[in-house]
Order: structure tokens, then sequence, then C-alpha cells
């Protein structure tokens, strides 16, 4: 058997993950994801502070030319007595296909399609926009829609501005946001003047499809998203900070470097310009069915991430002392986030502190059939619930509102 199929059996269908830390040069962290003190710039200030985790990813990160080998991609941590191997997420889907992912999105995709991520920023983000598939064909890349979700775990502070900006106000004409990319390499370019800023609240999240421009504000963000690193910054300043103007040409083609119109052609206009921007990407979670129902049984379910086709998220929690089996109809990645007990044959725990480096039992990959069958998961506090985050796949066969 190969390590993969031998990580799969002694899971019973789930295989645990090693935590996967990616800096970004342009970033603050905000200290929120658990990483030890010491370790947040253990990359080298070169490289910037650790502000994000990945999950579930079998898409590398792109951070320029000093990029890790590996840096961006999950790994599965198989034991074998007092042997302890770790092998690439990406290959145990590339060699075990619909065995581990499933046939219907191996069939369609021939690969794991989404990952999902903590953004830690203790500062906003530029207004940026992430490309379509259209548009991100054009350097060979697939398109990015993503989904935000502010877990009140990890956000026992705002940071600095936790407030985002999302689209392009009604009426604003085009000609204006031109000007302002044109400006890129003036000072502030002021392309938020032209937008407006919605205020973020924890247990709460938003939808942003390609072609939208958003600026992601200070609150500590599980973030699912289509298996892409696609994107564009479009403003330049913030925070006093300049932001490099290579970014604005990021995912450009070369021969389009210069041409501002196509900046603006990477851009979805009716989509930034929506009047109804709050109703229509705002999102509450909801629960999967009755909440009475569900407390009987010992949990609540609920979806935080429900208006992409390329992606899904739910939040599980597992009342304290309750045993359940929770069963779905796709594969997933999952991070705990409170509490500790068993999830089938593994022990799962949420760590307080973690070392770079350092293995944890806080994250996994759900098989689709292990899904399917129904996973068992004992809450072993009498006070705690157990609370965790499921990222899925496209086109889950559940998702139906």
């Amino acid at each position: 058997m190969s390590l993969a199929e031998k990580a799969l059996e002694q899971g019973e269908g789930i295989v645990r993950l090693a935590p996967t830390w990616v800096p970004r040069s342009f970033c603050v962290p905000g200290r929120r994801i658990k990483l030890h003190p010491d370790d947040y710039y253990v990359l080298g200030g070169v490289r910037g502070g650790i502000d994000e985790r990945w999950f579930s990813s079998t898409t590398p990160a792109k951070n320029g030319p000093l990029t890790g080998e590996f840096e961006g991609l999950s790994f599965i941590v198989f034991k074998d007595g007092n042997r302890e191997e770790q092998f690439l997420l990406k290959d145990a889907v590339d060699e075990l296909r619909g065995n581990l992912i499933g046939d219907r999105i191996w069939d369609e995709h021939k690969s794991w399609p989404m990952y999902s991520k903590f953004f830690d920023n203790m500062g906003p983000l530029p207004h940026h926009v992430h490309h379509n598939d259209e548009m991100a064909a054009l350097t060979g890349q697939l398109g990015k829609p993503e989904a935000y979700y502010f877990p009140p775990q990890v956000n026992n502070h705002g940071g600095d501005f936790p407030y985002t900006f999302i689209g392009i106000a009604p009426g604003t004409p085009r000609e204006k946001i031109r000007e302002c990319l044109a400006n890129f390499t003036k000072g502030d370019n002021k392309i938020t003047n032209y937008s407006s800023a919605f205020r973020l609240e924890p247990g709460t999240g938003w939808d942003v499809p390609p072609g939208l421009l958003h600026a992601p504000g200070s609150l500590c963000t599980y973030e699912p998203q289509k298996a892409s690193d696609v994107f564009a910054m479009y403003q330049s300043l913030v925070n006093e900070a300049i932001i490099p103007e290579e970014l604005l040409w990021n995912c450009t083609p070369k021969e389009k470097i210069g041409d501002v119109d196509h900046l603006l052609d990477v851009l979805d206009w009716e989509l930034n310009v929506d009047p109804n921007m709050m109703q229509n990407r705002f999102m509450e979670p909801l629960p999967v069915r009755s909440l009475a129902e569900m407390e009987a049984a010992g949990y609540v379910e609920k979806w935080i991430c429900y208006k992409s086709d390329a992606f899904s998220a739910k939040e599980l929690t597992v009342l304290p002392g309750a045993e359940v089996v929770i069963k779905d109809s796709a594969a997933y990645g999952m991070i705990m986030m409170q509490g500790h007990g068993k999830m089938g044959v593994w022990n799962v725990e949420t760590p307080s502190l973690i070392r770079y480096g350092q293995l944890t039992n806080d994250e996994f990959f759900v098989s689709e059939k292990a899904a399917r069958e129904g996973v068992r998961i004992v809450n072993a506090s009498a006070s705690d619930p157990i609370v965790m985050l499921k990222h899925f796949g496209p086109g889950n066969p559940d998702l139906v509102l």
C-alpha cells in the first residue's frame, strides 16, 4: 500500500493535516491565529510577517521569487508506530482521486478545486480585485471567487480598521476609476473615495465574486475560495504604506502591462455598482435544519458561506457532553475553533498556541465516503462546546436553501 492509502485506511476515511503558514510581505500580522509571538517573522523580515494559515490546500502561494518550495500547500501527517511521515495533500488527491474527494469532484475538476484560510492582518488590505476565469486564463490561471466569515473565537480584538470597502459607489463614472488607476504611482490614488465601507461583525460573513473590488478589513477572517491565488491591487496607499506598482499589474499579460483600460476590463462593472450590495453580498449564518431539532440531538450546524457555486462552508457546534453522528454528501476539510474530544478514530483539540513547524490535532480532511457514512464526534467536555468550520468543494449536494 502507498502512504496515501495507508493514511486513509488508518484514519478510517479521515486524514490529519499539518498547519500551513503563509507570510505576506505587504501585511502586518494581527496575531490572532495562535502562532507563537516569536514566530510571526520566523521566515525573515524580507518575507514579511505570517498572517495567514491555509487549510486543505493543493494550491501553491504566489509570493514572488522568495516563495518557499511548498508554500501554501497542505501536508498529510501519517504516523506508523514510532515513524512519522508527511506528504502533500495534492499528491494524495492525484493518487486516490474519487476515493478521497469523491468521483463527482474528481471527474469534473481532476483536482481539489478550493481551499480555505485564516487571513489575519492588523490593518486593512488595499482595494483589490480577483480576476474571473476569462481574465485569469490570459496568464494561465483560474479565476477566484471567495467568501468571508469572521469566527468569534479568533476575534478578541478588531484590529486597526474592522470595516471593508466593497465595490464602487453607484453613479460613479468609469472615467473616475480609470483616473485613479492612472494615478497609481503618484501617491494616494484615492480609489476608496468612490466606494462604501461596511462594519464587520463577528459571526457573519460576505460573498466576494470575481471582478468585485474589495478592501478587506482587520478582523481575523476565515476565507473559503476557489483554488487560485490570482489578484491585482488597485489602491496605491494604505495606512500610509505605499503599494508597489508591480502589484497593480499582477496577473496582467505582459503585452497588457501599462494598459489602464485592461485593468478596467478586469472589473465586473455592474457587480461593483450594485445599489443593493448589502442585501446581495452579506451572509448571516443559516441553520441547516430546525434549531430545536438539532439541539435535541446535541448539536447545531449552520451554513456560513453559501452564495458561491465554487465552494461552501458550515459551522458545526457539538454541545458539551454530546455524542453525535454528522452526515454530509461531499468531502470537506475542517479546522477546530473550540473544544476537544474525538472525531472518528482521531483525538481532536483546539490549541491555544502553536510554534512554527509544530504539529497539531486541529485540522483534518474528511473523504466523501466517510462524510456520507457519517462522522462520529464526541465532546469530551462537560462545559465547553466543540466548534469546527467545514469547507466544501463546488456543487455541494446538501446546499439547498
